[in-house]
């Protein structure tokens, strides 16, 4: 049996030390390719976040009520992407009607919340380590915070690097990779804060 406090280790664990992105690297493409406008990170954090957090708990109730019951656990993998997709696809319908500028900033990586995988990282680590539905739901939300934090600093980090003189050889996806390993390295130094236990 779980402790009260079990949930909220999990949630900061997943925030910090386990961060889906700096310590598992999943969702790394999306990460590397928006982190470079400040607006278009801060309006993907908060959909990754909201799709991730979501979109947990979904999987966990159909894994939980549909796919076990049934024998089905294999197919787990088609079904968490197609409860994904749906759900992204209503985020990117209220986001066009609510904010045209925060649609057109998104892009074409918008729909690509569908494919991200630190979104199906989540529900999948989330079965393998066999959480609660309520443990799922801040795994999922801390996650979602987690790769939301990752990408808020990565653009802040490259808006001050435009008047930095970088070398030739890191210039780009160079130093972008060098900056998310000291990241992923500041990130760790947080392991032994929480026991979990």
């Amino acid at each position: 049996m779980e402790s009260n406090w079990y949930p909220l280790a999990v949630f900061f664990a997943a925030v910090f030390t386990n961060n889906i992105l700096l310590a598992n690297y999943l969702g790394m493409c999306s990460f590397l390719s928006i982190a470079k406008e400040l607006k278009a990170s801060v309006g993907l954090g908060m959909a990754v976040t909201f799709v991730m957090a979501v979109t947990t708990v979904l999987n966990w109730m159909v894994y939980t009520y549909l796919l076990v019951p049934f024998g089905l656990e294999y197919l787990r993998f088609i079904v968490f992407i197609i409860v994904i997709a749906a759900f992204v696809q209503l985020v990117e319908m209220i986001i066009e009607r609510v904010s045209d500028g925060l649609y057109a900033a998104l892009g074409i990586f918008l729909p690509l919340i569908t494919v991200n995988c630190a979104i199906l990282g989540t529900s999948l680590f989330m079965v393998i380590r066999d959480y609660s539905l309520i443990v799922s739901f801040f795994f999922g939300l801390g996650s979602g915070l987690g790769w939301f934090l990752a990408i808020l600093a990565m653009a802040g980090i490259l808006q001050k690097l435009k008047k930095a003189r970088i070398p030739k050889g890191l210039e780009g996806a160079g130093i972008t990779l060098v900056i998310t390993g000291i990241m992923a390295l500041a990130f760790m130094g947080f392991a032994g804060i929480l026991m979990i236990g």
